[in-house]
Formats: structure tokens, sequence, C-alpha cells
């Protein structure tokens, strides 16, 4: 008797948009990151509204109180298995802008949006978050289904809002037009 299995062939898979979310309760510290990033990244091409991150009083230990939070994007794609090194130069920005060790005055937390969802990268491993490499987890957040991205049970909470599922949904817009146009970057970029 004979068998035929067809094989998958692996293919690289398509660019992706880093964005980032920012929390903190000074600008001068948001405006210092952004800039470190840039250097890293390139150009932003979204800046969201200040929003209050009233959803967790987790940070405010180590941050303060009043913290808000700001989402952007960068203009140029980057390949997706980037993200666990992206990470760990974000928690270098991070620690560079601290006050003091273990007080950080900005988290920076990176991910990406493709057509099918948003990642985020963690260093909290969780039975929902794959390891990536280099202690960085892959968080899947957001997927896209019935024309907006939808939480899943273990989104957090100010994932599931209205105004960030609105940015997220604007920035696969942005991101599928970028496709169409071919806007991005080599993927064997270090960064």
């Amino acid at each position: 008797m004979f068998f035929l299995f067809l094989v998958g062939n692996p293919t690289h898979p398509k660019p992706v948009k880093l964005i980032a979310s920012l929390i903190c309760n000074q600008a001068e510290f948001f405006y210092l990151a952004l800039k470190k990033m840039i250097i890293h990244w390139g150009d932003i091409d979204f800046v969201s509204e200040i929003m209050d991150f009233d959803f967790t009083h987790y940070y405010e230990p180590e941050m303060g109180k009043n913290l808000w939070r700001r989402i952007i994007s960068f203009k140029t794609l980057i390949s997706p298995d980037k993200i666990a090194t992206i990470k760990h130069l974000t928690n270098q920005i991070e620690k560079l802008l601290s006050s003091k060790p273990k007080k950080r005055t900005v988290n920076v937390d990176p991910g990406y949006i493709n057509e099918y969802h948003l990642i985020l990268s963690t260093t909290k491993p969780c039975p929902h978050r794959p390891y990536l490499n280099a202690g960085i987890y892959a968080d899947l957040t957001l997927i896209y289904k019935e024309k907006s991205f939808h939480a899943l049970p273990w989104t957090y909470p100010d994932y599931r809002s209205e105004e960030i599922i609105a940015i997220m949904n604007s920035l696969r817009s942005k991101y599928l037009f970028q496709l169409r146009k071919g806007l991005f970057w080599n993927s064997d970029s270090d960064n």
C-alpha cells in the first residue's frame, strides 16, 4: 500500500508592523524613550492620544500614580522573528531611564500587528505564551476576525477596551496598505 503525504514547504513570514505601548506619568520620559526607540527602529508613523492607565494599580508601587499610556507604531515593517531582540532592547531603554534600580520611569511593551493578530512580547511565561528565545515569550493578545480585532480569555482588560481595539484596527489597515505598496525593510537587519 502506498500513501502520499503532502509536505508543506516552509516560507518566510510576511513582515509585520512594529508597535509599542508606553506607560509613564511624565511626558519627559515618554519622549526620551521615544527618541531611543527611533534610533533603533526608525520613524514613527502613529502616536495615540494620552489614555489614562487605570485598569490596574500593578505599576504604581514602582512608577507612581497618575499613569497614562500612549501607543506608537513604526513606519518601517520588520521581520516577526526580531521581536525578542526588540524586547531586550526596550528593556535596556527602561533600565537606562530608571530613576534608581527597580524603579522604572517608563514601561515599554513592544509587539507587532499582522493581518491575523496582535502579538506582545513579554518575559513572563504563561500557558498561552509560546517561548520565542532568549527568555522572551509571545503573548497572543488580540485576533482579527469579522472585520475587527477581538479579545481572548486571557487578554488584559485595557487591551479589551474599545479605544485600544479601534487603534489596533486602524494600525492593521495602515499595515495592509504598507504591504500592498511594498513599504518594508530588509528582514536580514539585526534590529
